[in-house]
């Protein structure tokens, strides 16, 4: 079995992040979805082995624009998903997450945190960690094969 904290969209607000930054040691993965890399290098600099962090449209250095994440059995596709137009549908998240043969999609961008199948690819957005209305991120279970999210709000 393999845990991941999955957070977005922090935009600047690391007391956000600090808030949940002893959750990081008990995880096997950190995944950061963009918009406010530079919060997560003290992470990154902690934990380089099992950080993750994704460039988003608001990100100008640091991260990568997408990753594949392959853990215990489950193969993840990492983006921001703004290049992917994800405010006005996850169809084209979906079918990149098929060609990197992802079943699975961790998006941010939207600020608005969700959980769908589309087109056979389980697509998650842990919603924006920063000041936003409601703030939250996303607990992940990997084990065999199977991904079970839960959004968890940051009250």
């Amino acid at each position: 079995m393999t845990t991941a904290v999955v957070i977005s969209d922090s935009h600047g607000h690391r007391s956000a992040v600090t808030r949940i930054a002893p959750l990081f040691e008990e995880n096997d993965l950190i995944v950061f979805l963009g918009d406010g890399v530079g919060d997560l290098y003290a992470a990154q600099t902690q934990y380089p082995e099992k950080t993750y962090l994704c460039r988003g449209n608001n990100d100008f250095s640091g991260g990568a624009y997408e990753w594949v994440i392959e853990e215990d059995g489950c193969r993840i596709y990492c983006c921001h998903g703004h290049r992917l137009g994800v405010k006005h549908g996850l169809e084209r998240l979906a079918q990149e997450a098929k060609e990197h043969g992802c079943e699975i999609a961790l998006y941010g961008h939207t600020h608005r945190a969700a959980v769908d199948l589309v087109d056979g690819v389980l697509c998650i957005n842990p919603g924006a960690i920063g000041s936003f209305a409601e703030p939250s991120y996303c607990y992940l279970v990997l084990h065999k094969g199977k991904a079970t999210p839960t959004i968890v709000p940051l009250a």
